[in-house]
């Protein structure tokens, strides 16, 4: 495992909002990051999909840990700003956020992400695409 997995994975751990949710990490890769969270009843809105902010934190937590992956030993990252579209209602069987690094900068890095609904019987669609920016932070006492 390098360094930069190592990071990830002990950074997820202490993220208690991903535990709640039942989030796990199933993908590290330089620049990539895959986060699964299987269906919870408890996680829907009215109308029995996903509700659209526990789709939109995971596919946050997964772009800001393909950040972290390629930012130095001594940092921490934070999300900036993102943007997200709900393509489709969040339907299925277990969701995969997947972060990935449009361009990684010294402070400032663009990532991409989306959430993919996988059905039951194995079917899939992109149900939310998130565009977004991490900040690189040094020297103030965060950690990850």
């Amino acid at each position: 495992m390098s360094d930069a997995s190592e990071r990830v994975r002990n950074s997820f751990a202490k993220q208690a909002f991903m535990q709640l949710l039942g989030a796990e990490l199933t993908y590290i890769a330089a620049g990539e990051v895959d986060i699964t969270l299987p269906f919870r009843a408890d996680l829907v809105q009215q109308h029995g999909f996903l509700h659209a902010g526990v789709s939109a934190a995971i596919a946050d937590s997964a772009c800001g840990y393909a950040a972290l992956s390629l930012m130095p030993a001594d940092s921490a990252v934070l999300s900036v700003e993102f943007k997200v579209n709900m393509l489709a209602p969040a339907s299925g069987a277990k969701f995969v956020a997947r972060g990935r690094i449009v361009r990684a900068g010294k402070t400032i890095t663009v990532v991409r992400g989306e959430v993919i609904a996988i059905a039951g019987d194995g079917t899939s669609k992109v149900v939310l695409e998130l565009l977004g920016t991490m900040m690189t932070v040094r020297g103030n006492g965060l950690t990850d």
